[in-house]
């Protein structure tokens, strides 16, 4: 956090007091990335982005270590960047978008310090349910979780309700993690939540493999309203077979994740990261599925924020920018 992160710390000369002399260590400059929680695909992902930044990244006579912390996703993130309580964190677009611009639960209050590293993936919005529960109609009456508080699935579920011609008066919202979410599921506790997270998503992985569950489509005349409102939405398909007993192609929709970052971040580490990102994404494709959807050729998709100056150096260097 503030008080360690970004400040460089120099390590006392080995052997002091030796005839022989002092031998000093490389300086070091501590980065840390927000993530989410452990049941979605942030926390994978930014762990590893933190070993390809530690083991990659160049600042000439110092070193980067980076460091991957769980946090309360989108929302959160999108604060914590704003205070400057962390250099770097994962958000989805649209929830970047809203922060910078102060609409949405950011209404009021932009943050306009926030900055964009690069893209990442795209993020499927995948509504889980109990078997007997086939539509977004049905969702009427029942227990629906929108995610941790601080995430940006609160907004995502009063737009589909909308969308639907419902309203949260017609749920009994529930507000747990990802993990939380597959447990109660499982349980009986909880009808239905809003996961959305690279696929194939832990939790649900985890969930299916013991409990009959359903993906309720997200499609047709409702989406297409949504998608007038919240342009970042994307159509896609979760394909057959992602989890088990889910045997036929579910269409849903799905936003691209941002790496973002804040204009205090100095530009050197800013660079630093960025190229280590982009120029190791097939280590990044080991740890999961989706690091295999990370590309510079992607990296400036659904960016609608201002641009690190530092990364923006990287990518007009690589021709991305002209």
């Amino acid at each position: 956090m503030k008080n360690k992160l970004g400040t460089l710390l120099v390590s006392v000369g080995l052997g002091l007091g030796l005839a022989s002399g002092t031998v000093m260590a490389q300086e070091r400059v501590f980065f840390g990335i927000a993530t989410g929680g452990t049941g979605g695909t942030y926390y994978p992902l930014g762990g590893m982005l933190a070993q390809v930044i530690s083991n990659n990244s160049d600042l000439g006579d110092k070193k980067i270590s980076a460091t991957a912390e769980t946090g309360n996703a989108s929302v959160a993130n999108a604060t914590l960047l704003g205070r400057g309580a962390i250099e770097s964190a994962f958000v989805a677009a649209d929830v970047l978008d809203a922060a910078y611009n102060g609409k949405n639960q950011f209404d009021g209050k932009a943050i306009k310090n926030l900055r964009a590293l690069g893209a990442l993936y795209p993020e499927t919005v995948q509504l889980v349910s109990q078997p007997d529960i086939k539509s977004f109609s049905d969702l009427k009456g029942k227990s629906v979780s929108s995610g941790s508080p601080g995430s940006g699935q609160w907004q995502l579920l009063g737009d589909l309700l909308v969308a639907y011609g419902m309203n949260r008066k017609d749920i009994k919202e529930d507000y747990s993690s990802f993990s939380q979410s597959a447990e109660k599921i499982k349980d009986g506790n909880l009808g239905a939540s809003l996961i959305t997270a690279g696929s194939p998503t832990s939790s649900i992985v985890e969930l299916s493999n013991s409990h009959d569950v359903n993906i309720i489509p997200l499609s047709g005349e409702a989406i297409d309203k949504l998608r007038q409102s919240q342009p970042y939405y994307a159509k896609t398909v979760l394909p057959a077979g992602t989890y088990k007993g889910i045997d036929k192609d579910i269409e849903t929709i799905a936003v691209r994740a941002i790496w973002a970052s804040h204009s205090d971040l100095s530009d050197d580490v800013a660079y630093a990261v960025t190229k280590a990102l982009y120029e190791n994404t097939d280590t990044m494709a080991k740890v999961h599925v989706k690091g295999k959807e990370i590309t510079l050729q992607t990296a400036l998709e659904s960016v609608s924020i201002p641009l690190h100056p530092g990364a923006e150096r990287y990518y007009r260097e690589k021709g991305l920018i002209k």
